[in-house]
C-alpha cells in the first residue's frame, strides 16, 4: 500500500506485561477519525481525512493512489481540487502570445466558460461535463464557428492542466465529446459592381481603402496601418509591415497577423489610386505605442487618418463610414430612426479580401502565391477557404488541349 491509515481517535499503548492496549486519544469523537497518509512522488507526505465508519473508504483511496503512481497517472489530490477558474487564470497569465490575443481568450472564457465550468475542481472533470457545456452554448445561440473557438480555448486550458499535473486526462479527448460544428458556409465573393458601389458610398478620404483592400488583399488593420514608406511605387510593391489594432480599447501599432511580414504586388490601378489619395490627403505623422498600451512609442506617416489626424479606429470606421456605405450600395437596409445599423459580419471589410482572392484564382494564380499575398500562415488554410473558387481540372484540361491544337478557348 502507498501508505497507511491512522486512527486519530485511538492509540496503542504497551501494558506493563508487554501486551498492546488501545486507549482513547484527546481527539476522540472530534473531527474526522481516519487520516490516510502516504509519500508522494515528490518525496513529501500527503494525507486525506475520512469520517468515523469510513476506514474501508480510506484504504480504498490509498489503493487507488498506489495504482495511479504505478501507472504514472498520479495526480496530487490538492492539485485536483483546484477549480477550472483558478487554473484558467494561471494559464492566461502564463501565455506568451501577444496581449491582444490573451485579452480575447480571457473574454471568451469569462463570458462563455467560467459561468458553467469555473467552480468545478479539475480532478472531477468528466466527458459528460464538457458535453453538457457545449450543449449550453448551442442553446444560448452561440454561432457554431464562434463556439468552436471558445471550445478550443477550454480544451487548451485542460490540456495544460494535464501537462502540469492537475488532471489525469483531458475530457475533451474522449470519443464521446465533439467540438461544436462550424457552419458549412462557402465564401461568395462580391461582384465588382458591389465593390465599386460600396466604395462610392464611403467618405472621399476613405475611398482608396477599397482599392487597397480589394486590389492588394489587405486586412482592415493593415489598411489603417499603411505607412508612406511601405509603398514602393518604383518597384511596384506594397510592403505589409504593420497594422493598427486595439488592445484594451487603445490603438497600438503591431506586426501583421501571425507576424507575417510580406510583399504584395502593387497593381498600376491601385498605385494610381494611392497617388491621388496622397495628393488630396497627404500622409500624417501618427505616434502610437508598439504592441501594448505601455509599449515604446513609434511614429509613422499614415496614409489613412481621421479628419483630426488620428489613427482610424475599427469600431468608429465600421459604424460611421462602412455600414452607411453598405446602406448606400443596397447591401443592408437603412436603419430605423433611433436604431443601429444591421449586423453585417459577412459584409465587413474582410469581403474585399475575398474579392481579391477570387480575382487571382479566376486568373489562374496558384494557391501558394495567393496564400502568400493574403498573409496566411499556411497555404492549406487558403485552399480550404477558396478551393471552390478555383477553376475545375476539367476546365483547365479542355483549355490546355484547345490551346495546343489552336482552337478558341471555351468560356
Amino acid at each position: 500500500m502507498a501508505g497507511h491509515v491512522q486512527d486519530r481517535w485511538y492509540k496503542t499503548e504497551t501494558e506493563p506485561d508487554g501486551k498492546p492496549h488501545r486507549v482513547k486519544t484527546e481527539r476522540h469523537g472530534k473531527g474526522k477519525r481516519y487520516r490516510a497518509r502516504y509519500v508522494g512522488p515528490d518525496g513529501r507526505e500527503k494525507s486525506e481525512s475520512f469520517p468515523d465508519r469510513q476506514r474501508r473508504q480510506a484504504e480504498e483511496w490509498l489503493s487507488r493512489i498506489e495504482a495511479d503512481m504505478s501507472r504514472g497517472q498520479y495526480i496530487d489530490p490538492k492539485a485536483a481540487r483546484t477549480t477550472f477558474r483558478e487554473y484558467a487564470e494561471q494559464w492566461l497569465e502564463s501565455q506568451t502570445t501577444d496581449i491582444a490575443t490573451r485579452t480575447v481568450a480571457e473574454m471568451r472564457l469569462r463570458l462563455h466558460a467560467l459561468p458553467h465550468l469555473g467552480s468545478r475542481p479539475l480532478g472531477s472533470f468528466q466527458p459528460a461535463h464538457i458535453r453538457a457545456w457545449t450543449r449550453k452554448l448551442e442553446e444560448a445561440g452561440v454561432p457554431g464557428s464562434y463556439a468552436r473557438v471558445i471550445y478550443g480555448n477550454v480544451r487548451a486550458v485542460l490540456s495544460a492542466a494535464v501537462d502540469d499535473g492537475y488532471l489525469a486526462r483531458n475530457p475533451c479527448d474522449a470519443g464521446s465529446v465533439r467540438a461544436p460544428a462550424a457552419e458549412a458556409k462557402r465564401i461568395v465573393p462580391w461582384p465588382a459592381e458591389r465593390v465599386f458601389a460600396v466604395q462610392a458610398g464611403l467618405p472621399e478620404r476613405f475611398r482608396a481603402m477599397v482599392d487597397l483592400a480589394a486590389g492588394c488583399g489587405q486586412r482592415q488593420g493593415e489598411v489603417f496601418g499603411l505607412a508612406e514608406d511601405a509603398v514602393s511605387f518604383d518597384t511596384e510593391t506594397l510592403h505589409v509591415l504593420l497594422q493598427v489594432k486595439l488592445v484594451g480599447g487603445q490603438p497600438v501599432f503591431a506586426p501583421p497577423k501571425c507576424n507575417k511580414l510580406r510583399d504584395v504586388p502593387l497593381p498600376d490601378t491601385v498605385a494610381e489610386a494611392l497617388k491621388l489619395h496622397m495628393e488630396a490627403h497627404p500622409p500624417v505623422e501618427v505616434t502610437l505605442p508598439w504592441q501594448t498600451p505601455d509599449g515604446s512609442p513609434v511614429t509613422k506617416r499614415l496614409l489613412f487618418t481621421t479628419p483630426s489626424g488620428q489613427a482610424v479606429r475599427r469600431a468608429d470606421f465600421n459604424q460611421h463610414a462602412w455600414k452607411p456605405a453598405l446602406v448606400t450600395a443596397g447591401v443592408i437596409p437603412e436603419p430605423r430612426k433611433g436604431e443601429r445599423h444591421q449586423a453585417a459580419r459577412e459584409h465587413g471589410m474582410h469581403a474585399l479580401r475575398h474579392f481579391y482572392a477570387s480575382v487571382l484564382l479566376d486568373a489562374g494564380e496558384n494557391i501558394k502565391a495567393v496564400s502568400e499575398y493574403l498573409g496566411h500562415a499556411d497555404p492549406g488554410f487558403t485552399l480550404r477557404i477558396y478551393t471552390h473558387l478555383m477553376p475545375s481540372s476539367r476546365d483547365r484540361t479542355r483549355r490546355a488541349v484547345d490551346a495546343v491544337f489552336g482552337r478558341p478557348e471555351r468560356d
